[in-house]
């Protein structure tokens, strides 16, 4: 999705708060509506909806924007409210006309859908006074706290009008590349136009003026009314009622009487920090506990200097040799063709390697007296990256209404670390980790490990293997999400392979072989494309194409939806 840039200063609340929200935006933009829009083929009548509950939000801004300006004390603040309202007044002046030229007639009364009424009324409480700070509801005794109603009010209607922008400026790529003429084009051009924008940013500066006498307490209930505003705005499109198949959410387009399944690699796709530096913190500490009582130096037999440089000896072997074997992999000539095979056959060279670097680790002696109780706590502590808990404890959720089956795969060392992670967010029992294990002897790790994933043809082996046993009268939709080279046989065999982060290796020796990587927003609508011409489409693994996100937030909104 296209990152909209900002007007407002750095810091910024207005900034901040929009930073916050943008990954959740993305849940308006994956909607069936919005998706159908972008492509070309929403049908009229929809549209037709869609456009008559304008006048609904014109007219509560109006109202909300006369309050404001009443509440306000400083010139200062009431000129851009005064000139935001006029705008305001002339939308509402256009709306008949534009209603007019989508066939609707301007004189019949429009009847407010509810998502429309759950936002115009939640405006409107909020510029009466009625504010619930988190704590209970806001008190608006004083004249001069009558002031913070002009703020409240305004941190409602910032999102409504940074989300139109931001969804109007994702829209524009699509107009130039219909061939036929997007049959919106118009609407789409008057909603992305530089005044769009340019109205955005006068808000959100307006926010910011509004602000600057706050608290930070007070800061805390206009970021509060930010979100929940933000939310209303995501479920007044996901509200829209979309006739036409769609090709979003994945799982009520995909036929839930066949089986989803989804893959997940672990390290640096579900986790800030490689779980191998998190393991070498583990040992690390355990030589220090011992550098000051003695105990332990028995087991680890160095101290944690020793062992901290130890640790970062092979690191950066790993690194310059991972280096290495990735630049053979591009030696060869670069292939004009998707080429799975010749891809395969390369990458035993990464999957020799892989074993060897497991080798110096067994063989350092690095792993051994870790306490499989400390391994478990650090994993409950273990950051992931934003919005993949929610993924999973989403879909869990959906589990009992979906045919549904969760696989994590992963080099890591440890499965009990990736179980105690899972675990902590309540989703353990509900999916399959296949990873490597610690030796153990009672709770402590005897340094060797026990191997079953080293490799990407490991990897790769095992998520064949999973497929195989759904049987041939199983049908079923495979999606797997990873990060790195390692998990590019898997993207590629899944039936639709999602690349999240920025892995510049993993970019080049797909390329390299022929993989194609796509925006996964941009895959979708030319997937509808195909849905609305009638033509037969199907996700389908070895198409060498690959779908990339920004965040898992996308990930949740193609499959789950918001």
């Amino acid at each position: 999705m296209a990152v909209v840039s900002m007007a407002v200063e750095e810091g910024s609340p207005a900034k901040r708060f929009w930073i916050r929200s943008q990954k959740e935006a993305v849940f308006a933009a994956y909607t069936p509506f919005f998706v159908c829009l972008a492509a070309g083929g929403l049908e009229l009548e929809t549209f037709q909806n869609f456009i008559s509950q304008d006048v609904y939000f014109l007219k509560a801004f109006a109202k909300a924007y006369e309050i404001a300006e009443e509440c306000a004390d400083d010139d200062d603040a009431k000129a851009p409210i005064r000139e935001l309202s006029q705008a305001i007044l002339e939308d509402l002046k256009m709306h008949d006309s534009v209603v007019q030229e989508w066939g609707l007639d301007p004189t019949k009364e429009i009847i407010s859908n509810p998502a429309t009424t759950r936002y115009t009324d939640f405006l409107m409480e909020t510029a009466s006074g009625k504010v619930d700070g988190g704590k209970g509801p806001v008190k608006i005794v004083t004249p001069f706290e009558k002031t913070k109603i002009a703020a409240y009010t305004v941190g409602a209607m910032t999102p409504c009008m940074r989300l139109d922008a931001y969804l109007g400026k994702e829209l524009q790529m699509y107009i130039k590349e219909d061939e036929n003429g997007h049959p919106y084009k118009r609407w789409i051009e008057n909603c992305s136009c530089k005044c769009s924008e340019d109205a955005a940013a006068q808000i959100e500066e307006l926010l910011d003026k509004l602000s600057v006498s706050l608290t930070g307490e007070e800061l805390e209930v206009i970021g509060k009314l930010y979100y929940q505003a933000m939310e209303l705005q995501i479920e007044f499109f996901s509200a829209q009622l979309v006739g036409q198949p769609a090709v979003v959410p994945l799982t009520k387009f995909h036929d839930s009487k066949h089986q989803l399944v989804v893959f997940s690699d672990f390290d640096l796709t579900c986790t800030v920090v490689d779980s191998s530096a998190i393991l070498a913190e583990i040992a690390i500490l355990i030589a220090s506990k011992g550098d000051h009582s003695g105990t332990d130096r028995l087991i680890t037999q160095k101290s944690s200097s020793e062992m901290r440089n130890s640790w970062n000896i092979l690191s950066r072997q790993y690194t310059e040799e991972y280096e290495q074997c990735i630049e053979s992999l591009l030696s060869s000539e670069e292939v004009k063709a998707f080429d799975y095979v010749h891809l395969q056959e390369n990458l035993h060279l990464l999957s020799d390697f892989e074993k060897r670097a497991n080798s110096w680790v067994v063989d350092s002696g690095l792993l051994k007296g870790m306490n499989l109780d400390d391994v478990r706590k650090a994993g409950e502590h273990l950051i992931l990256q934003d919005g993949c808990a929610k993924f999973f404890q989403k879909l869990v959720k959906l589990k009992e209404f979906l045919n549904v089956n969760l696989h994590v795969l992963s080099y890591c060392w440890c499965a009990d670390l990736i179980r105690s992670v899972f675990s902590s967010v309540g989703c353990l029992n509900d999916l399959s980790i296949h990873s490597n294990e610690f030796a153990y002897e009672g709770s402590i790790s005897t340094g060797e490990i026990v191997r079953k994933m080293e490799s990407p043809l490991d990897k790769v082996e095992t998520f064949k293997s999973i497929i195989n046993k759904l049987g041939n009268n199983e049908r079923y939709l495979s999606v797997y999400i990873g990060d790195s080279v390692g998990d590019l046989l898997c993207l590629l065999e899944a039936d639709i392979g999602i690349v999240v982060g920025s892995s510049t290796s993993l970019r080049r020796v797909g390329k390299h072989f022929g993989v194609s990587f796509v925006p996964l927003f941009s895959g979708l609508v030319n997937k509808q494309r195909q849905l609305d011409r009638q033509e037969s489409f199907a996700w389908k693994g070895l198409s060498g194409v690959l779908y990339t996100v920004s965040s898992w937030s996308e990930i949740q909104a193609f499959i789950l939806g918001a």
